[in-house]
């Protein structure tokens, strides 16, 4: 596991050393239920949040309240962006609402 900087660049750099996001095509974010709650593509201006979600599943296996705080401290900056902005940072709000009390999800990751 990283020991995330209060810089999210800096937190990319360190997440890359656990692995590449290369293969990845996209992410499915799944609910409880098993339904897919949100998808995060392999796409400029969407691979900061993948590379995310691929190290916290890789990290913990699953987004619960621990992963997401742990997530929330890796987004860095955008966090406390996000909580001025709410809806401007979905994947950030995502891990503020599983903190919040709304469940854990699974991170399914689908290959190029």
């Amino acid at each position: 596991m990283i020991e995330p900087t209060p810089v999210f660049k800096e937190n990319l750099a360190l997440m890359a050393a656990t692995g590449s996001i290369d293969g990845i095509a996209r992410i499915e974010l799944r609910d409880g239920s098993g339904a897919v709650v949100a998808t995060i593509e392999n796409a400029p201006g969407k691979q900061g949040s993948l590379a995310v979600y691929h190290y916290l599943k890789q990290a913990f296996g699953t987004v619960d309240a621990t992963a997401a705080e742990h997530g929330l401290a890796v987004f860095a900056e955008h966090t406390a962006d996000a909580r001025n902005r709410p809806g401007a940072h979905p994947n950030v709000d995502r891990l503020l609402a599983v903190i919040a009390g709304g469940g854990a999800l699974t991170i399914d990751e689908i290959a190029a």
